[in-house]
């Protein structure tokens, strides 16, 4: 039976394995993937009208009285009643007010792309850790490029991490906008800014895949210029000059 200190190594060393392939396959591969999709019509559209999404809220017929008197008494009250509760809603329709189908198609390739970036910079940030020798005085400067490697993989991570809270806000925003187009359907301002609302997102989601697109090409960039120190931070030139 394998004891436990004989997996520790083992896992050790499967990392080594496994993120030195990530460096020198695996990074290129992303870079290369991420420039195709940014030019795919998904990613590039010119005109940002072509990403609205008809809500199918429809505008309710307005009422119309002969009564002047009752008319402007009806107008008071239902003024008081819009300001209070809004248009009933009982149903609409369609049955639903439909997501906007080219942002949700493009979350549905990006969040994978979000994770795998997660991902690859938690398996960096390991193998990096695992290359740090023991504390020593002296013939450090290795082992600092090393620490300036893991801070700048963990900066990363940390924003990596912020793009899903960047797409949950989104849909929490659009549903509370679009509640207001069902609630008070004649106010016209309620509708455009669900319009801007899924421009400014589908800019942020291509801006989300250019910056994953950067920090794979950053990292690979940086890991690859430093890679000598990062795998062998201390040389023995200190110990040949006695």
């Amino acid at each position: 039976m394998v004891d436990n200190a004989s997996k520790v190594l083992q896992y050790k060393e499967t990392v080594k394995k496994q993120a030195e392939d990530l460096i020198n396959n695996g990074f290129p591969r992303k870079i290369v993937e991420l420039n195709d999709l940014l030019a795919t019509p998904l990613f590039s559209t010119k005109n940002l009208e072509e990403v609205h999404e008809d809500l199918k809220v429809p505008v309710p017929s307005p009422i119309i009285s002969n009564n002047h008197d009752n008319c402007e008494t009806e107008t008071k009250k239902r003024k008081l009643d819009d300001v209070n509760s809004g248009t009933p809603v009982l149903v609409l329709p369609t049955g639903v007010v439909p997501c906007n189908s080219h942002i949700r198609q493009m979350i549905k390739i990006v969040k994978p792309y979000i994770w795998h970036l997660v991902e690859d910079a938690n398996l960096l940030k390991m193998w990096i850790s695992f290359l740090i020798p023991k504390i020593e005085d002296g013939n450090n400067f290795g082992v600092s490029i090393q620490e300036d490697m893991l801070a700048e993989i963990r900066t990363v991570e940390s924003e990596a991490a912020a793009f899903f809270d960047q797409i949950s806000r989104y849909f929490i925003t659009r549903g509370k906008i679009v509640t207001k187009v069902t609630k008070y359907p004649h106010v016209e301002d309620f509708r455009v800014t669900v319009e801007e609302l899924d421009e400014k997102e589908y800019v942020s989601l291509k801006l989300v895949m250019c910056e994953i697109r950067n920090h794979y090409s950053t990292l690979h960039d940086i890991i690859m210029k430093n890679l000598e120190k990062i795998k062998k931070p201390r040389t023995s030139n200190v110990d040949n000059l006695y």
